[in-house]
Parts: structure tokens; C-alpha cells; sequence
């Protein structure tokens, strides 16, 4: 795991607004509503649902809402029909950036993305076109500001877990873990009962190589480029590979 961009990208998301907070609630209940129509509102048995309220929870979302969308989901109160779209382009100096979205109009959700692309001096391409640079991995991420977790601390638990590698950073720990969605979930339920709580537990797209921007500038393009990805409701996730600058 290469690349110190990463640990900027977790400190972005652990900072964020309220409003940002309520967009996140908001999507992540979109996910979960689909998980419940598709495998069933009980976790034991909708892996999926398992894995997304793992991720609710590691974003403070409460339990309450957890509860009243699987709840609204399992009684058919939202009649919105999503569906998963995959987009991939290029922004500023060539930056691949991958989109997941799950929308109930396919038109307006291609409509906005390209707009944004457009505007922030990058371009929308074809399927397949930055894909290949990009490799599923587990990925879990715990909070260490406090020094809480020695590293041979870690080395045990995270074999015991099952887990592929992990590695220290600046406040935060990230633990490398199989794409295989069960084994995934084998790790991150292990580590669970270890007590450890986590900032995100995701099969996230890892980049193989990442790529810098000089010009100020087009850096701001970029991460204007990213702030508007985020800020759409039918944006479930945005993964790329810029290395971002490190903050002052």
C-alpha cells in the first residue's frame, strides 16, 4: 500500500460538515433500502445489509435511522426504483476517477456527471477506460490519534483476522483485506469483536499508480471536481488516483 494521498482522503471524511454528514445518512440509506428489497431486512441473513450497516455505523450514523429505513425499505415505503451505474473519466493532468452511483434516472445522473467533468476541465470517457488501473481490496481504516494501538498490537489481531496487511499512518491505521465480500466480512467481524470500532470498512477500488498535479489551479479544479461528485445524491462513491498535496 503506497501512496501518502490516502491519509489526506480519510482526514477529509473524518472532518466532515453536518450537511455533509446528512448527504452521507442519505446515501448510505439508499444502499441499505436496496439491500433490504433484494436479500430481506434481517442482517443474519442479507450479508449485504450486515456490510452496510457496519458502514453506517462507522460513518455515526444512529441507530435509530438504521432501524426506520430498513423498517420503511422491508415495508415498501420508498417506491423508488435504483439502479447501479458505473462511470469513469479523466480530470485535470489526466486523473482517473471512477463513479458509483445508484439512480433512479440514468439520464439525469449521465447529464450531471458529465457537466461537472466538463466544467472542472476533465472529461467523461468510456467504460473500461481508467478501470483497469484500479484493483478491489478491503479496506479498513481505524482512528489511532491517541496512540490507543501499539503496532504489534495490531500484527496479532489483524492475523488472527484473517487480515492480508496493514500499515500506520499519520493518526490512523489501514488494514488490507481480501475483495472476496465474505471473507471481507469475516475480518471486519473479527475485529469487531475485538473491540475495535473503525472510521470506514469498505471493498473500496485501490489504484495502482497515482498521479500529481503541479499547477494550483487545476488542483483546485480537481478538487472542485470531487466536492460536486460528493455533494450529488445519486453519487454513491468516488474513487481516483490523484495524490493529493499534502495540507499545511
Amino acid at each position: 500500500m503506497s501512496g501518502h494521498s490516502k491519509w489526506n482522503n480519510i482526514k477529509r471524511k473524518k472532518e466532515k460538515t453536518d450537511a455533509q454528514k446528512g448527504k452521507i445518512f442519505t446515501k448510505i440509506g439508499r444502499e441499505m433500502a436496496v439491500a433490504v428489497r433484494e436479500g430481506g431486512p434481517d442482517p443474519m441473513n442479507n450479508g449485504k445489509l450486515r456490510d452496510l450497516i457496519a458502514k453506517a455505523k462507522a460513518n455515526n450514523v444512529p441507530n435509530d435511522n438504521i432501524d426506520r429505513i430498513i423498517k420503511k425499505a422491508a415495508g415498501e415505503g420508498d417506491k423508488n426504483t435504483y439502479v447501479d451505474m458505473v462511470y469513469e473519466g479523466y480530470g485535470p493532468c489526466g486523473v482517473a476517477v471512477i463513479v458509483e452511483a445508484l439512480t433512479d434516472n440514468k439520464n439525469r445522473t449521465a447529464g450531471d456527471l458529465r457537466h461537472y467533468f466538463d466544467k472542472c476541465g476533465g472529461n467523461l470517457g468510456q467504460t473500461g477506460c481508467v478501470s483497469f488501473m484500479f484493483s478491489d481490496k478491503g479496506v479498513i481504516v481505524i482512528d489511532n490519534e491517541d496512540d490507543k494501538y501499539t503496532e504489534d498490537q495490531i500484527m496479532e489481531d489483524c492475523m488472527e483476522a484473517g487480515a492480508e496487511d496493514f500499515e500506520f499512518g499519520d493518526g490512523v491505521i489501514e488494514i488490507s483485506a481480501t475483495s472476496d465480500p465474505n471473507e471481507f466480512r469475516a475480518v471486519r467481524e473479527t475485529l469487531e469483536a475485538k473491540g475495535y470500532s473503525f472510521v470506514e470498512a469498505d471493498i473500496q477500488k485501490v489504484p495502482s499508480t497515482y498521479t500529481k498535479i503541479d499547477d494550483p489551479e487545476l488542483c483546485e479544479k480537481m478538487q472542485k471536481l470531487l466536492d460536486m461528485l460528493d455533494d450529488n445524491d445519486d453519487v454513491q462513491e468516488v474513487y481516483h488516483n490523484w495524490e493529493a498535496p499534502e495540507e499545511e
